[in-house]
């Protein structure tokens, strides 16, 4: 398997998505338009953002932060967040368990 190879899905306005799915995890590769945003919302799965390049404003539990490139942040299950990319942005999330309505 190569990235490069992979469909990408706009999951959501702006959001072009490549995923890679395990038994328990899925990876996305995200491609974020600029001033393209993610409205708040949770789900059942932890998750792990990585901002690659750009910069993502990023939204957990009311709290608002600028995120760039290398930052990590954690999302623990069922925690309200949001997301605003305010400039061109490339992000990783790994979700578990898997996002089956991504496959």
């Amino acid at each position: 398997m190569n990235l490069n190879n992979l469909p990408s899905k706009e999951l959501m306005p702006g959001y072009h998505g490549k995923m890679v799915h395990g038994n328990q995890i899925t990876w996305a590769f995200w491609t974020v338009e600029k001033g393209a945003e993610a409205p708040e919302h949770h789900h059942p799965h932890e998750q792990i953002m990585h901002v690659v390049e750009g910069t993502f404003e990023f939204t957990l539990e009311g709290r608002t932060q600028l995120y760039e490139s290398g930052d990590i942040v954690h999302i623990p299950s069922n925690i309200p967040h949001s997301g605003k990319a305010i400039t061109p942005c490339s992000l990783m999330d790994i979700f578990s368990p898997a996002r089956e309505e991504y496959k």
